[in-house]
């Protein structure tokens, strides 16, 4: 390759991280109260990809003989390590966790009696703990029950910042999905063959595949990792569908009312009242 094509790789590189982070930049410098003293668009690009912008993501799944992290446990694991700007899977990796019984046997078809048998458990947990270390996020599919199992039974706690491809990340208009898609509806929309369910390796495999085929991942992780509020819907009984239709669940994190976590960008593009309200993260 010459050192034009070279030139011209990064400049277009460049345009394209500056475009994704010009908006980001100045809603960050209002919230700080701050003026943009910016130079040049290197720069700017310079400090908000270094903030913004992951350049390795864990794809994170795991497989539960319930619903509750302190009566039941997690029995499966899987990950893929993802090089976002080459679209690549670099790494990845799946294993069990001895149990004695499996209630949702019938939903991830893992029977108890596998899980007890040997292998090597403390070298897989350590090249996971790897696996995590040199990621810049992790991604997960209800990002906020699958992170309740770490730090329990084994399981390293983890430090990154979550990603939810379910709730935090905004897909194209032009794939048609529901709100809070499915995995399977989201790969379907992005013409990934679906051939199992409910293992932990294989739906991280078909968020991988999602990622590869998805030419704006940049710019929705970067969009993904904005900070978020818990809003309040004000909203008549006779309109609750425009909340549900906008990801806002009834009786959830406020009881009573519909709610969800958003960025103050996607807040204000719905079409009905809300108000903020705190909680702890």
């Amino acid at each position: 390759m010459t050192e034009d094509q070279n030139h011209q790789e990064e400049s277009e590189q460049l345009g394209f991280l500056y475009e994704t982070t010009k908006e980001i930049a100045s809603e960050k410098t209002k919230e700080l109260g701050e003026e943009n003293s910016f130079r040049s668009k290197e720069e700017r690009v310079e400090i908000l990809s270094k903030e913004h912008f992951p350049e390795n993501i864990l794809i994170l799944d795991t497989e539960t003989t319930g619903l509750d992290n302190e009566r039941d446990d997690c029995l499966e694991v899987g990950s893929i390590l993802f090089n976002v700007k080459s679209r690549s899977v670099l790494a990845q990796q799946s294993f069990l966790l001895p149990v004695e019984i499996n209630k949702a046997e019938k939903i991830n078809n893992i029977p108890a009696e596998i899980t007890r048998l040997p292998q090597p458990l403390s070298e897989a947990i350590k090249y996971f703990e790897s696996l995590v270390e040199v990621s810049d996020a992790i991604v997960a599919h209800n990002a906020e029950f699958d992170m309740k199992w770490f730090g329990f039974n084994k399981l390293p706690q983890i430090e990154k910042q979550w990603i939810c491809s379910m709730d935090d990340i905004t897909w194209p208009a032009d794939r048609q999905l529901k709100t809070r898609p499915s995995v399977k509806d989201l790969a379907l929309a992005y013409g990934v063959p679906v051939w199992n369910a409910h293992r932990a390796l294989t739906d991280c495999i078909y968020l991988s595949e999602v990622f590869k085929r998805c030419s704006e991942l940049e710019k929705l992780l970067i969009r993904a990792l904005e900070p978020k509020v818990l809003i309040r819907a004000e909203i008549s009984y006779e309109d609750r569908y425009l909340a549900k239709n906008a990801g806002f669940r009834w009786n959830d994190a406020i009881k009573g009312a519909w709610s969800r976590k958003m960025s103050r960008r996607d807040m204000k593009k719905l079409e009905f009242s809300v108000h903020e309200v705190e909680f702890n993260v």
